[in-house]
């Protein structure tokens, strides 16, 4: 009964570079999609990209914080970021938004003198970016201290307001509290200022929007009006860490007039750029680099550079913005246009555990690459050892033509057949084998004819 012998394979006539590189591409392509495939799913889970749009709680029409924010919005989209601008009633709005998680408020600006411990311990700060001073002015002349009011009628600012919740605590610490015989009144800003001139109150404490320049000039224009100095100030920055003791040189509100005629102490809370602790870095990044260009300039109040400012407050600051007032933008952000620099410092965060699935395919790649060449080799040889055993098994004359027939055929693919130079010793084995199988045909023929 006659075997079953195997077709000998058959190859393409390549140049045996193609060849190699097929092979390769073959080996590795596997890998490769698998790399792509954990790579994507690292990023993804592990390092999202960051949000195209972000929500800020500002403040009022009109206010400092509301066009802070604007001005944010601003920088923020030449970036192709997206900033949305909530308005609010201030600083304590903005905070309770900010701890509501239903609310949806990424950021918020909020004045120092409003938090709680909930708030200190959840909330993390990119840094102050501006000072917002309390002015206290009055009917009469040689006022010296806060308790000297006690009493008397009193604007400290309109409820839920932050300047009203930070007067109350100045106030407190002067022995003044609600209840007593001093007449609290919730007036703030401009309709508190009117309601001094008029004799309607004796005393109001303005912050923020409504210590302008303008406004402290006409107050200190009308006869009968004055503004406290706080020579204690010291005292209070001790007592209250969000204070900041904040002189006016003399002249620096008229240098005409010299007014004030001498250094005039304040005190004062700072705004702070607050969020939750899963802000994204990048985003983080974007913000103070705003703050920077906004705040950056000099002013009434303050000097050059000295805003935005890393000093922990009531808040601590966050690691990313820790790393940022050190060092400044990373490499990639200031030559990459910040969507291109995002994507490759991710990757650049996650080389280690790239790496760790990196190293073991590289080493097996090499193994696979020559498993498949030598393959290729290795499918000659049932062919070869079916001959031979045909040869061997008293195989007839027409048996033996075609034995040798296939025997030739193999030979044929063999000289069409492109190896990589570093398995080129296969190949030549290979030949050997084919040579070996010939001549046991051959001596097979010559003891088959002497019979």
């Amino acid at each position: 009964m006659k075997q079953h012998r195997p077709h000998p394979p058959r190859f393409p006539r390549d140049h045996h570079a193609h060849v190699a590189w097929r092979d390769l591409s073959l080996t590795s392509a596997p890998f490769a999609l698998l790399f792509v495939i954990m790579v994507g799913l690292i990023v993804w889970l592990a390092d999202p990209a960051p949000p195209r749009t972000i929500t800020i709680s500002a403040g009022p029409q009109d206010s400092s914080l509301l066009h802070t924010a604007d001005e944010y919005r601003k920088i923020l989209a030449r970036n192709g970021v997206t900033l949305k601008v909530l308005e609010s009633d201030g600083s304590v709005q903005n905070l309770q938004r900010l701890m509501d998680p239903k609310s949806h408020v990424d950021l918020a600006l909020v004045q120092g003198g409003v938090s709680d411990a909930a708030a200190r311990s959840s909330l993390m700060s990119l840094g102050s970016v501006f000072y917002v001073p309390t002015v206290v002015f009055y009917r009469g002349k040689g006022m010296t201290q806060l308790s000297e009011l006690e009493g008397k009628k009193i604007a400290i600012g309109r409820e839920g307001s932050g300047t009203r919740r930070l007067s109350l605590n100045l106030l407190e610490a002067n022995g003044i509290t609600p209840g007593g015989d001093t007449q609290l009144v919730p007036l703030d800003g401009m309709d508190a200022a009117k309601e001094l001139v008029a004799g309607n109150v004796d005393a109001a404490l303005l912050n923020g929007d409504s210590t302008t320049r303008g406004l402290m000039l006409r107050l200190l224009g009308i006869p009968g009006i004055s503004v406290m100095d706080f020579a204690e100030a010291s005292a209070y920055t001790r007592l209250f860490p969000y204070l900041d003791e904040i002189d006016l040189p003399p002249g620096v509100l008229d240098l005409r007039r010299k007014v004030p005629p001498q250094t005039l102490h304040l005190i004062g809370p700072t705004v702070e750029i607050l969020a939750r602790p899963n802000l994204h870095p990048a985003i983080s990044d974007l913000l103070i680099e705003a703050a920077q260009e906004v705040h950056g300039m000099p002013g009434l109040l303050q000097n050059a550079g000295q805003f935005p400012s890393p000093i922990a407050r009531e808040y601590p600051i966050s690691e990313e913005a820790t790393r940022y007032y050190k060092s400044g933008k990373s490499f990639l952000y200031r030559v990459l246009p910040f969507w291109v620099a995002s994507m490759a410092d991710r990757i650049l965060v996650l080389l280690l555990p790239v790496a760790v699935l990196l190293i073991p395919a590289l080493r097996l790649i090499p193994a696979l690459y020559g498993w498949r060449v030598r393959s290729r080799i290795y499918r000659y040889y049932g062919s070869l050892i079916a001959i031979e055993r045909g040869a061997l098994n008293g195989a007839t004359e027409e048996e033996r033509r075609v034995l040798v027939a296939e025997l030739d055929q193999i030979e044929e693919s063999l000289n069409t057949l492109r190896m990589p130079l570093a398995h080129a010793d296969a190949f030549y084995v290979l030949r050997e084998h084919v040579g070996f199988v010939r001549a046991h045909l051959g001596e097979a023929s010559r003891e088959k004819a002497h019979e």
